[in-house]
């Protein structure tokens, strides 16, 4: 029975003690199984799965009636049944207790278990901070782990973007101010990124479940100028890959993908990062695999591998995927072959975007735990549809085919046009219960894009839907199951108020 129905009895015990029997049973006085019990709880919290059950015990049984004919004699009744009672009890650990563990219920989370912060300080003791051995390892594995040869460090996902582009344009001969295929719902670094490397970033919109270029509107696009498509696997969703591959082939354009939000995402079995000649990541704090800061290009090219090497140190001529003289017991043997120590010479404009020893060792130790962070991710996600079903009418939950293999970097959410609220409405409602929320990747809208390209946002339906409507709260691998009840009790209650529920 309900815990304020006994409190209840107990207070008219004390104030009718003379009345009371010598002993008195209080309970509902209704025989319920242990299934009952389970069905209860389930209709409650929204649970859709199903039960298992320890077969050794006699999970359908009833149990043995208590006998309450003395509580009904003395005059007192249960006012809550099992259900309102489990739903008021639920309705009280999500507002009071589920958010105790942290302050804030934040978008991101950086992971690094006993064996990395042990690793972090041999690096200290070994005196080597700059790139090295630890760098190296992290690259192979990471491009191994993306179906990808080779992996080349630098020290953020947009210059991992900006070399990548740069690398493709040296080799395939792009001119200035060719064209790039970009998504008109991003990050603006992967615009950015083109107008870095001198290229023309083309928007196209994007399709209005998944958030992600929409491949039936890449060919109007295309011209005489088009070199590649970015397709951007947002919010950690791959894009459809399959129609842009073959646009790409048609059109002989290049695909270089932006994995930032993306790591080991999959399209119909195969990896993100694997269809095209390049692909960028992103290793930021707030990323699903992280190293501080940092990004990566991976890529099965040699001479992308080589050029993209030589960028990231200023356009030096050396480019070994592994370098000798990272090793302070060996000697580079090419250094002395040229009357300029290779080292230190420069065969193209180049930039400062390396990483250090510190960066290569919590990315091991993040690749070390991905399973733990990806399967956390994709739980927490998973639990938050299950349990916000009912706000469908009002907000617009993720959606993806049975063919993806979704990553979650964040949970996006959409207020629908027709909502009685905006989404101002519904983010300073639950910033105000700490829960962090940001808005889905604004793009067109940008005070520096309308500079630039003029008040384009509304020839991109979609993206313009999104600019005003869209927003996104975390579910990452640090959020126990009280904190997504807080998220689900605030959004309820958020709907509650306005009598919309």
């Amino acid at each position: 029975m309900y815990t304020g129905d006994l409190a209840d009895c107990i207070w008219q015990a004390v104030e009718r003690f003379d009345e009371l029997p010598d002993l008195m049973n209080v309970g509902l006085g209704v025989d319920y199984s242990v299934n009952d019990y389970y069905d209860v709880i389930a209709k409650v919290v929204g649970f859709k799965g199903k039960f298992t059950h320890d077969l050794s015990k006699p999970t359908g049984m009833k149990r043995k009636l208590t006998d309450v004919s003395r509580m009904l004699k003395f005059g007192w009744r249960p006012k809550t049944t099992l259900e309102d009672g489990i739903r008021q009890t639920v309705d009280f650990y999500r507002k009071h207790v589920g958010s105790q563990k942290q302050n804030k219920i934040g978008i991101g989370w950086a992971f690094i278990s006993d064996k990395g912060r042990q690793r972090v300080q041999e690096i200290l003791e070994a005196n080597r901070l700059s790139q090295g051995s630890m760098v190296y390892k992290f690259e192979k594995e990471f491009a191994k782990l993306h179906e990808q040869r080779y992996g080349i460090a630098l020290n953020s996902g947009t210059s991992a973007l900006h070399v990548g582009l740069e690398a493709m344009k040296e080799k395939f001969n792009w001119q200035p101010k060719s064209k790039v295929l970009v998504p008109a719902v991003t990050f603006i670094a992967s615009s950015n990124s083109c107008l870095h490397a001198g290229l023309e970033p083309v928007f196209v919109d994007v399709d209005a479940r998944t958030y992600n270029i929409n491949p039936a509107l890449i060919e109007e696009k295309i011209d005489k100028d088009t070199v590649a498509i970015m397709p951007v696997h947002l919010f950690g969703q791959p894009c459809d890959m399959e129609p842009i591959v073959d646009i790409a082939k048609r059109h002989n354009l290049k695909i270089i993908e932006d994995c930032a939000e993306a790591h080991f995402a999959k399209y119909k079995g195969k990896t993100v990062g694997s269809f095209g000649e390049v692909a960028c990541f992103s290793t930021y704090v707030a990323h699903t695999i992280t190293t501080g800061v940092g990004g990566l290009v991976t890529t099965n090219d040699r001479e992308l591998m080589e050029i993209s090497r030589s960028l990231l140190a200023h356009g030096r001529a050396c480019t070994c995927e592994k370098c000798v003289a990272s090793d302070p017991t060996k000697v580079c043997p090419l250094r002395t072959q040229t009357e300029m120590d290779k080292r230190f010479m420069f065969i193209r404009l180049g930039y400062s975007y390396r990483i250090g020893e510190f960066e290569g060792v919590i990315g091991l130790d993040q690749l070390e735990n991905k399973d733990f962070i990806m399967n956390t991710r994709k739980a927490n996600a998973h639990y938050l549809t299950e349990n916000l079903q009912d706000v469908q009418d009002y907000l617009q939950l993720p959606w993806y085919p049975d063919y993806i293999e979704h990553s979650f970097m964040m949970y996006p959410l959409i207020v629908r046009k027709d909502a009685p609220f905006t989404r101002r409405d519904v983010t300073q409602w639950l910033e105000k219960n700490n829960i962090e929320t940001r808005p889905m990747m604004p793009l067109l809208n940008q005070p520096i894009y309308k500079k630039l390209f003029g008040d384009i946002e509304k020839d991109y339906p979609v993206a313009q839907w999104i600019n005003h409507y869209g927003f996104y709260v975390g579910c990452h691998h640090d959020l126990e199951r009280g904190q997504l009840d807080k998220i689900i009790y605030s959004i309820h209650e958020f709907l509650k108020e306005r009598k919309l529920e």
